[in-house]
């Protein structure tokens, strides 16, 4: 007999197990929609060099983007950009001091917890937005992220972000526009 782990699909884990993932730093997160499609930004009218247009939904993710500093004074939001499929951007945590207990630590947002709560949030919003079927598909249901260790990677997040979207209408097409 099968048991419920055999069944579901085991989910690759991005995150390391031995870092605490509240502690201060900047980190660089990717988010995808579900299935990688174009919900965000239109692509059929993108100029070369020239980020595309939101859509309703995508307008939304900047609005919460932007909220996240007034959500928590613990995060900042720097470097950000919203493809039609995925958005890249830098959280900054900026935690209680590093020589705090454990337990002191205890009550302290992770970088998980933030994300958690911008997906959700942006797909209240997106659910208002389309039919009822379509309702609670607007992100995969995990993240990428890249510790960032020093000033080096830290201006390669920044170029990448500010810059990887010229690729994409400079002759590389989003899945679905091929």
């Amino acid at each position: 007999m099968n048991t419920v782990s055999d069944v579901l699909p085991k989910r690759k884990l991005h995150r390391l197990k031995s870092w605490d993932y509240s502690s201060n730093g900047y980190y660089f997160i990717t988010i995808c929609t579900k299935d990688k499609k174009n919900l965000l930004a239109n692509v059929g009218n993108a100029v070369p060099g020239v980020p595309p247009e939101l859509t309703p939904i995508g307008k939304a993710i900047e609005r919460a983007w932007n909220r996240i500093n007034d959500v928590d004074s613990n995060f900042k939001t720097d470097f950000f950009r919203i493809m039609p499929n995925h958005i890249h951007g830098i959280i900054i945590i900026e935690n209680q001091e590093a020589d705090v207990s454990d337990a002191e630590r205890r009550g302290r947002r992770s970088l998980p917890d933030i994300v958690r709560g911008f997906k959700s949030a942006t797909t209240r919003e997106y659910n208002k937005l389309v039919p009822e079927k379509d309702r609670n598909k607007l992100w995969q249901s995990s993240f990428y992220d890249e510790i960032i260790k020093n000033e080096q990677m830290l201006f390669e997040a920044r170029k990448y972000i500010e810059f990887n979207h010229l690729k994409h209408y400079n002759g590389i097409l989003f899945k679905g526009h091929e």
